[in-house]
């Protein structure tokens, strides 16, 4: 990722041509190669309805406290809780964890999704005319996912007598593009930055929201684990995924229902920078934990 950014600082207009066909091809590709090596079962479910769980619980209790705990907005109590899994999350969790942590990753991933999409409208202000707007961009924002298109080659893969080979193939190719994801991500900063135009900090009252989502966020999804008694490899893949920064789905609702899209972008934008500092702490820390 600094290797992006400093190539994002130098050329501020090559992320935009880079990601496109990477994010397009590159990683359901890849994530389809490593559902592939580590196997699919049960555990995409049972993460799905802990994502689902685990943001429920931040939107009722931050709705609730909203003023005590400082998420004085809409976008800022849903930017507390949704993190940008498919793009950070998952480099996130081969960085730290097996292979087979994908699995888990991915079920995260469509049950925070399914979620966002279905009552992020609503809450930042959309009306009732624009539920069919909501279930619109459901759809598409599922079927734009990587997670999703991923996981659906690698169903289809599973069926053919080739899925042995297909998967040999695809190893090492898989690893490469989220090192290459990762790059853009730190390109995109790179460019704000040299653009002189990122996000404001200071003023933006964002201090509560990102202490939520870096740090208090992975917590609840970590007791979570622990109370339900899951398997360690789980628990670890859970709160990591929680680590991850604000998904830029925030911003892309802020945008559609017309409401303070401006916090929104600096929450996404903050949050992003922070997490490269904040997230491998969670995840050396979570080996040692856990």
């Amino acid at each position: 990722m600094l290797i992006g950014f400093w190539i994002g600082g130098q050329h501020p207009n090559l992320a935009g041509r880079f990601a496109v066909p990477l994010v397009r091809f590159g990683v359901p590709i890849s994530v389809m190669g490593l559902l592939l090596k580590s196997g699919l079962h049960g555990d995409v479910l049972q993460a799905a309805g802990l994502a689902v769980l685990a943001v429920s619980t931040v939107l009722l209790v931050g709705g609730w406290r909203s003023k005590a705990l400082g998420l004085v907005t809409p976008s800022l109590l849903l930017g507390s809780c949704i993190g940008n899994t498919a793009y950070f999350g998952v480099p996130l969790a081969l960085a730290f964890l097996p292979p087979e942590a994908l699995t888990i990753t991915i079920g995260y991933d469509l049950g925070a999704t399914l979620l966002t999409w279905s009552v992020g409208p609503q809450l930042l202000g959309a009306a009732a005319a624009s539920r069919w707007l909501a279930l619109r961009q459901l759809l598409i924002s599922m079927g734009r996912s990587p997670a999703t298109r991923g996981l659906m080659g690698a169903l289809l893969i599973q069926l053919t007598p080739w899925r042995a080979a297909i998967t040999e193939g695809l190893w090492w190719p898989s690893r490469i593009v989220i090192v290459l994801a990762l790059m853009v991500v730190g390109m995109r900063l790179g460019s704000l930055t040299r653009q002189g135009n990122p996000p404001s900090l200071i003023g933006a009252g964002l201090g509560p929201a990102l202490v939520v989502k870096l740090l208090l966020y992975p917590l609840l999804l970590l007791m979570l684990g622990v109370l339900f008694g899951l398997d360690p490899l789980m628990v670890q893949a859970l709160a990591l995924q929680g680590a991850a920064p604000t998904a830029i789905s925030i911003l892309l609702i802020a945008e559609s229902v017309g409401r303070d899209q401006e916090r929104a972008a600096a929450l996404v934008f903050w949050s992003t920078v922070l997490a490269v500092l904040t997230a491998p702490v969670w995840g050396f820390m979570l080996q040692v934990l856990v």
